[in-house]
């Protein structure tokens, strides 16, 4: 006869939270109940390992069967199985694991239990409207005990025959979840969350293609491998074992750059296996491609508190027994253990860049490209990698030539300090875009690097915080004698009407839209006649700003260009010749009203004053829009500086065919 009872629960009401809040993911139940049948299978190995248990061991697997028509679904293992007691104690008594008695009993022989918390079992009821539970225990004259529940706070509990130790867990499916009875899904989780355990996880037949289909065949299909490359020793792998593992985890991927194998018992239990993929496209970089496993049962693939943030970047395993989980195994609690094991990672792959710098530079060079985003993000992110990371980081310059710090400051100082006494280290982002800039550093005999990486905003400022002495130009940011003064240049002089007349005759050639800043500068009859560069401070910090760097404000600001023009140019005199030919003088200004004016009469001598202003910049905007030769310098910077577009263009190409007549 069959004793009935009630769960020992403290409210009727828990099965309805269990079935919506247990677990995040409902499908999370599979994971838990085949994690359980992995214990229950490797506690039955430490036993026989122990001397306890002398009965045959057999072919220790867990089996997964599904009934697509009757929608259930059960879970089989060989295990060591329960007696009534135990059914009572550990099924009836909701939280109450099992599993910290037995690691202490038998902590020499087995090594990887996973459950510790009680309530994998009870995830079952998430998506199903009964369970039941037959099991044998191992133990000798026990005998075997039917369990059954309908989700309520009431069970069943009989005595059956069973024919051989073990558990089998039966889930009759709810209607609303219909998908757990699909083949397809099954597989899918198992793949998920099973594909590393420890014992073989059978699921259905393998298959062969015979008549034009596939059919079973009598060969059981082990989804998983019990000894996946982390659980292995270094020493006994070779290169090609870990490009082919990265093969399996990522089959669609690249080959991978660099792999770190983590291997530590102590203080704490840490194994895996880090890769550094190649990024194709550094702006849509992979995140969540580590996967985190306790005791070879995946967790979660969401790392960020394990991990420091940049290396959320790397692709690859991590398992460890030490690392705290929640009830839920999906988030992780921040703790002292956590953060050794952050520290220790992020030593290891710094360790790794480090060698490869020292032993295998040439590697390193080659793969630069691929490996700067992750660099210089831990570099910005990450103080203690950002330490380790000035001795092994690297500087590419235009000709594709790399340098660490260390030998780009004894190649550039002595050309390169400016009145000062700081280090310029000048750098382009487009080389070919800025190809008339670097040129002319050339051709003084400078070097410039190419920082063309998104982060390098943020990078260069950090840069100049971390190298003694030193500040970076881009190349483009201002006429190449004033990216590193040696001495104070004696400016141009030029009267104030002077400055007024320059800079409304080449406003009114450029287009609307932005702030331009007209200076005059003497710089040299075989220079460009006009150039347009913006301040380096304004643009490093707009750039900062559109990759989020809590600048905000700069983004919104219209975009500013100084534009200096070249007095000395030979075409520049031309056109400055003619507006002072042919563009009258300003009349002089009407006295400014003194200081105990009334307001009325304050405000009339302004607008006299503007008046005559607004008079002589009219007749320096008509001869202005009258002389092509203006029109056609500031086309040529604008198209040099891929600002010129839409009608403008076509204005200017028209004008240039004008022009060859």
């Amino acid at each position: 006869m069959a004793n009935k009872g009630q769960i020992g629960v403290t409210t009727e009401n828990i099965f309805p939270v269990i079935k919506q809040f247990l677990y995040s993911d409902h499908e999370i139940f599979l994971r838990e109940l085949v994690a359980n049948a992995v214990d229950a299978t490797q506690k039955m190995k430490a036993l026989a390992a122990s001397g306890d248990c002398k009965e045959e061991l057999g072919d220790l697997k867990v089996r997964i069967e599904l009934d697509e028509k009757e929608k259930t679904l059960k879970i089989i293992d060989e295990g060591i199985g329960m007696t009534e007691e135990e059914v009572d104690k550990y099924i009836n008594q909701i939280a109450f694991s099992s599993a910290g008695e037995f690691l202490e009993k038998y902590k020499d022989q087995i090594q990887n239990i996973i459950g510790h918390f009680g309530l994998g079992f009870y995830s079952a009821f998430m998506v199903s409207k009964k369970v039941t539970i037959e099991t044998l225990s191992w133990k000798e004259g026990s005998k075997a005990v039917k369990w059954s529940c309908d989700g309520s706070p009431e069970y069943e509990m009989e005595e059956i025959d069973k024919a051989g130790r073990g558990t089998v867990i039966t889930l009759y499916l709810d209607d609303d979840s219909k998908e757990y009875a699909e083949k397809s899904r099954i597989e899918a989780l198992l793949n998920k969350y099973c594909k590393f355990m420890p014992v073989p996880i059978v699921f259905g037949k393998e298959q062969e293609w015979k008549d034009g289909k596939y059919v079973d065949t009598d060969k059981d299909k082990v989804i998983n491998s019990t000894e996946p490359l982390w659980t292995k020793a270094p020493s006994e792998l070779k290169d090609e074992d870990y490009q082919n593992f990265y093969r399996t985890l990522f089959p669609m991927n690249e080959e991978p750059l660099f792999y770190i194998h983590l291997n530590v018992d102590y203080p704490f239990n840490l194994t895996g296996i880090l890769y550094f993929p190649k990024l194709k496209d550094r702006v849509a970089v992979e995140r969540n491609k580590i996967s985190l496993y306790c005791n070879q049962m995946f967790v979660t693939d969401h790392v960020d508190n394990i991990v420091p943030e940049f290396m959320t970047l790397l692709h690859g395993v991590i398992d460890s027994p030490d690392i705290p989980l929640n009830v839920s195994r999906s988030y992780l609690q921040s703790d002292a253990a956590v953060k050794k094991i952050s520290t220790y990672i992020t030593k290891k792959v710094a360790d790794r860049l480090e060698g490869i710098f020292k032993n295998e530079r040439e590697q390193l060079e080659a793969k630069w490209d691929n490996l700067k985003l992750f660099i210089e993000y831990g570099m910005l992110s990450d103080e203690k990698f950002c330490e380790r990371a000035m001795k092994f980081a690297l500087l590419k310059n235009t000709d594709g030539k790399y340098f660490s710090f260390e030998e780009y400051e004894a190649a550039v100082k002595d050309q390169q300090t400016d009145k000062d006494k700081k280090k310029v280290y000048l750098y382009a982002t487009k080389a070919d875009e800025q190809y008339a800039f670097i040129q002319a550093a050339k051709d003084k005999g400078y070097d410039v690097l190419l920082m063309d990486c998104e982060l390098d905003s943020h990078y260069v400022n950090l840069l100049e915080q971390k190298l003694t002495d030193t500040r970076f130009a881009r190349v483009d940011s201002d006429a190449v004698e004033n990216l590193i003064p040696k001495e104070d240049r004696v400016k141009l002089e030029m009267k104030e009407d002077e400055r007024y007349d320059l800079e409304n005759l080449f406003k009114a050639a450029l287009p609307e839209g932005n702030d331009y800043y007209v200076t005059g500068d003497n710089l040299g009859a075989e220079s460009a006649p006009i150039l347009i560069t913006q301040n380096e401070f304004m643009r490093r910090y707009r750039e900062m700003s559109a990759l989020g760097g809590g600048m905000n404000f700069y983004g919104s600001m219209p975009e500013s260009y100084n534009i200096t023009v070249n007095m000395e140019h030979p075409i520049v005199a031309k056109i400055w010749a003619g507006k002072q030919a042919e563009v009258k003088p300003q009349d002089e200004l009407p006295a400014e009203a003194p200081e105990n004016a009334s307001e009325e009469e304050k405000t009339k001598a302004r607008e006299a004053r503007e008046a005559v202003r607004k008079a002589h910049r009219a007749d320096v905007e008509a001869f202005a829009a009258g002389n092509e030769e203006l029109h056609q310098i500031v086309d040529l910077a604008l198209l040099a500086n891929g600002m010129l577009k839409g009608k403008a263009l076509a204005d200017f190409i028209s004008r240039s065919y004008s022009l060859l007549k």
